[in-house]
């Protein structure tokens, strides 16, 4: 096979992997093909923790034309037993010849050890085809084996003059529709999605993918609880909501949230770096930070954003003072 095909069926294995955004948390996004001379015999993607691989899926989809076959993964298979068999000893067992893989797995428990146990059986590999768009994809899982923690994202809108909201306070939409569409698809992508109680209150935001995909777990920060009763955030049954306090507030308050759904948790200190020790703990790879101004500067001087997406809009927003500018943190 040409490089050019390799590359084709690397790319297609990152479509296929896309189809499961947000929703394989703690695990990566993996799409498998299965080749025979130079047709399509299967393909598959891991849907979600505690669910086949993609390789497995894809192979179910081979049957006895995997005997033989190419297959393509963006991710090295795995070599180990977790809840799920190793990848690397079913694509022996199918009778694969080759395998083309986007990227090695920088899980300490697989490592390289699936290249080796495919090479040791007899099988050619080819490691590091469309390497860079495979990281790209994964960034959120390669950060959390390299951290052990969530990848913190922030998303804000700004104008040519630098501000993210109007000199009155009011909250008016900055970016265009399709600036929105595309953060729509960023929250599809991800496992959580933080606002303040400023914006809950002054927006009564619904935080969802707004029908595109998955929608993350909608978290609030408020040490007051002053909330709102009539909320969109408070309508569980379109997507989770939990709601982060400190100790002791607003006990009526948070009453009435249970009976709503949504889950509390109280915290001795409310900080973004708790907040993102929580979500971490939950085996989450990715949160997206939507907030306001005052909480996003806390959560950078808390470490909790290491990646920023900036929608600038050019329109000016005269009087306001610069609140955040762009910019990538540890």
């Amino acid at each position: 096979m040409s490089l050019e095909f390799d590359r084709r069926m690397i790319l297609r294995c990152l479509d296929l992997a896309r189809q499961a955004l947000g929703q394989t948390s703690p695990n990566p996004l993996v799409g498998s093909v299965i080749v025979q001379g130079e047709d399509i015999v299967g393909e598959g993607f891991h849907p979600k923790a505690g669910e086949p691989h993609a390789e497995v899926f894809a192979l179910r989809a081979a049957g006895e034309r995997a005997r033989g076959a190419i297959a393509y993964v963006n991710l090295e298979p795995c070599s180990h037993y977790g809840r799920t068999p190793p990848c690397a000893n079913a694509l022996i067992e199918a009778g694969i010849a080759r395998v083309v893989m986007g990227m090695v797995d920088p899980n300490p428990e697989v490592a390289g050890s699936g290249i080796t146990r495919l090479r040791d059986a007899g099988i050619e590999v080819v490691v590091g085809v469309e390497e860079a768009a495979c990281q790209d994809l994964n960034e959120a899982f390669v950060y959390r084996i390299h951290h052990q923690r969530s990848l913190g994202i922030l998303k804000y809108a700004m104008t040519l003059d630098g501000k993210i909201a109007a000199i009155t306070g009011h909250s008016a939409w900055i970016t265009s529709p399709p600036a929105r569409a595309l953060v729509h698809q960023i929250r599809m992508g991800c496992d959580a999605v933080v606002i303040g109680g400023n914006t809950a209150r002054r927006d009564n935001p619904h935080l969802t993918s707004h029908g595109q995909g998955h929608n993350p777990l909608r978290v609030v920060m408020s040490r007051s609880l002053a909330l709102p009763q009539a909320a969109n955030l408070w309508q569980t049954e379109v997507a989770p909501t939990v709601v982060f306090t400190e100790v002791g507030a607003n006990p009526d308050f948070q009453k009435f949230l249970v009976r709503q759904g949504v889950e509390v948790v109280e915290l001795l200190a409310l900080t973004p770096a708790q907040v993102m020790t929580n979500l971490s703990d939950r085996g989450f790879l990715s949160v997206l930070w939507e907030c306001g101004g005052k909480l996003a500067a806390a959560a950078i001087a808390d470490h909790a954003i290491q990646k920023s997406w900036l929608l600038l809009r050019p329109k000016l927003l005269a009087g306001h003072r610069l609140l955040l500018r762009l910019g990538i943190w540890g």
